[in-house]
C-alpha cells in the first residue's frame, strides 16, 4: 500500500499524539495499587482502568484526527473504516508487569495496511522511551536523547541472547520448541513483554520467541523490528501480524537457525 509523504507525516503525528495521550492515562494509574479484573476463566489475564483509559484516550485522538480509519483495540474491539488503514492498539502490553510495578510494560500502536504493518510505535511511559519504525523511519528517543534503531549483527545461536515473556512459552510442545532453541543460545532471559522487542530493535538482544499472541501484541513490534533490519515471522516463516507464534530475529542467519528448530526441520 503506497502512501504519500504528506499522509505518512500525518500518521506519525497522530501516532505520537496517541502515545502522548496514553502516557498520561497509564502513568495516572501506575504504582498506586490499581485494581485489576480478570478476563480469563480458569486462568489469570488482568485488565485495569489504566488499560481501558489509555485505549479510550487513543481512540479519542483518532476520532478527532483520523475518523475514517479502522481500529482494532485489545479492550474495546474493532471499529470499521473506509481508508484501508487499521490502527492496531494495545494500551498496556504487559498488564501483569504493570500491576506489579515493574517498568517493562508498554503501549503498542501500529498502522496496518492490507498486507500488514506499515508503521509501529512501542512506548514505555515510565522510563520515557519511545521506539518508532516503518515508512522510512527507525529511531528511538529517551532519557539519553535520540538514536537510530539497528539490530545486532549476530549470526550464530551460540552468541545470541534470547528472550520470551513466560518460561512455559505456551503449550508443552511450544515450550519444548522454545527451549530447544534457548539451549543453543548464550543467554536466556524472561519477562519483558513488548520491551524485549524494543531491545531487539535497539541492538541490545538477538531473539524473541513467543506463542499465542494476538494481532495487537505483535503488529507494532513487527514494524519497529523490520525497520531496524530484523525479521519477524511465525514459526513456519510466514506472516504473523494477525497473531500466533512469533519469531523475531536480529539477522537472517539467526532467523534461519531458530526457524529450523521451531518448525521441526
Amino acid at each position: 500500500m503506497q502512501l504519500e509523504a504528506s499522509e505518512i507525516e500525518q500518521l506519525w503525528a497522530c501516532a505520537r499524539a496517541m502515545a502522548d495521550a496514553a502516557r498520561v492515562e497509564t502513568l495516572r494509574h501506575f504504582r498506586i495499587g490499581v485494581a485489576s479484573d480478570n478476563k480469563l476463566v480458569g486462568g489469570f489475564d488482568p485488565v485495569t482502568e489504566g488499560d481501558r483509559a489509555a485505549e479510550r484516550a487513543m481512540c479519542a485522538v483518532l476520532a478527532e484526527r483520523r475518523p475514517d480509519d479502522a481500529i482494532l483495540g485489545e479492550e474495546y474491539g474493532a471499529k470499521a473504516g473506509t481508508t484501508g488503514l487499521t490502527w492496531v492498539l494495545d494500551p498496556i502490553d504487559g498488564t501483569r508487569a504493570y500491576i506489579s510495578g515493574t517498568p517493562t510494560w508498554g503501549v503498542l500502536i501500529a498502522v496496518n495496511g492490507t498486507e500488514g504493518p506499515i508503521m509501529g510505535l512501542i512506548d514505555q511511559p515510565y522510563i520515557g522511551e519511545r521506539f518508532e519504525g516503518g515508512a522510512g523511519l527507525a529511531a528511538m528517543t529517551g532519557p539519553l536523547g535520540t538514536a537510530p534503531l539497528r539490530t545486532k549483527p549476530t549470526r550464530l545461536l551460540a552468541d545470541a541472547t534470547i528472550f520470551t515473556t513466560f518460561p512455559e512459552v505456551g503449550s508443552e510442545a511450544e515450550g519444548a520448541a522454545f527451549h530447544a532453541v534457548a539451549r543453543r543460545c548464550k543467554l536466556t532471559r524472561y519477562g519483558l513483554d513488548c520491551y524485549a522487542y524494543a531491545l531487539l530493535a535497539a541492538g541490545q538482544i538477538d531473539l524473541v520467541i513467543e506463542a499465542g499472541l494476538s494481532s495487537y501484541d505483535i503488529a507494532a513490534p513487527i514494524a519497529v523490528i523490520e525497520a531496524a533490519g530484523g525479521i519477524v515471522t511465525d514459526w513456519q516463516g510466514g506472516k504473523v501480524h494477525e497473531g500466533g507464534n512469533a519469531l523475531a530475529a536480529a539477522t537472517p542467519e539467526l532467523h534461519a537457525a531458530a526457524l529450523e528448530i521451531l518448525s521441526g526441520g
